[in-house]
């Protein structure tokens, strides 16, 4: 354990955040400061089996930071915010998801502190102008929904104050695995689809409303979460790097690929329906995700992702030892 200060991670009980810290953990990092907002969920059994020095919920962390409470703390990984694409609380997001981020980024620039944050793919919008990690493209990005406005937002807050050169943004993809179960409809397709084949044999995909795509042929970039993680660290471990990354396998795949994964890896043979898609969707939908991770690669990644066919076996494993357990 290293004794050079507190490592924050907020979100820390969410699905990349207790991922990152079961990680630090088996690096032998203990002295975690996890900071969330519990509810009355399940989030709290993400918890259960991570060592950490202390727990924080999210609203009291900022005041607690302001009274230098923690002393030295000398990595922020900020990972919380509201994840969810359909929420119409505009004000909600614009506190929750922009205005802490700022707070936090201010506090962390302001005494040479780590500063590494969680952006989003969904800050590429349709993806009519790629998926490139270019920072001179932020201005043209155009996000479809709120979630990935106020990402955006802070992405262009932090490159106008001329901060890209001190902090890491990372713009995730569709990113699975273990750690997801509190998520709603927002948990992954890999999941929802292991608990319907588990309910009824069958999984449900939507229809596909562009010519160019057939029904569950949409793509997107699915990165399991373990090498999500390895990418975060892979920041961490290199504090000459900043700026803005994409975190995916830089291939995209079906909904119908991975569909059949989840079915090959219970032993089964296909058996999809599709379904309409909800009208309040049809017009924010991405048909096509993919990073482009040549930034990543030349910055010195050079860590083994997993082919989605193997994530989704590794997960599907995980799922059947400890679904019941998460869902009780």
């Amino acid at each position: 354990m290293s004794d050079r200060g507190y490592i924050v991670v907020t979100g820390g009980a969410g699905f990349i955040g207790a991922n990152l810290v079961q990680a630090l953990n088996e690096r032998g990092e203990d002295k975690i400061l996890i900071v969330d907002h519990l509810s009355s969920g399940i989030k709290w059994k993400n918890l259960l089996g991570l060592k950490f020095w202390d727990y924080i919920e999210k609203d009291d962390f900022l005041q607690a930071l302001e009274e230098e409470r923690f002393g030295k703390i000398k990595a922020i990984f900020h990972l919380g915010a509201c994840s969810d694409t359909t929420v119409k609380d505009l004000q909600y997001l614009y506190r929750n998801n922009f205005v802490y981020s700022v707070k936090l980024c201010e506090y962390a620039i302001e005494r040479d502190i780590t500063f590494i944050y969680a952006s989003s793919a969904a800050t590429y919008g349709d993806g009519s102008l790629g998926f490139r990690d270019d920072e001179e493209l932020l201005e043209s990005l155009r996000p479809l929904n709120a979630y990935g406005f106020f990402k955006h937002l802070f992405d262009l807050w932090v490159k106008r104050r001329g901060l890209l050169n001190r902090v890491v943004g990372l713009k995730y993809f569709n990113v699975y695995g273990d750690k997801e179960f509190h998520k709603g409809e927002m948990r992954s397709v890999v999941l929802k689809a292991y608990e319907q084949i588990k309910k009824e044999g069958k999984v449900r995909l939507f229809k596909s409303y562009n010519p160019r795509y057939e029904d569950g042929g949409q793509l997107r970039d699915f990165i399991y979460v373990k090498d999500a993680v390895a990418i975060t660290l892979f920041f961490y471990d290199n504090p000459h790097l900043k700026g803005i990354y994409n975190v995916g396998t830089g291939k995209a795949r079906s909904f119908n690929d991975l569909v059949k994964a989840v079915f090959s890896s219970l032993g089964l043979s296909p058996a999809i329906e599709y379904i309409d898609m909800p009208e309040n969707l049809r017009k924010q939908y991405q048909y096509f995700t993919e990073a482009d991770i040549n930034k990543l690669q030349r910055g010195g990644y050079s860590g083994p992702l997993r082919s989605l066919e193997e994530g989704v076996r590794e997960y599907v494993r995980f799922l059947e030892e400890n679904y019941s357990f998460f869902v009780s």
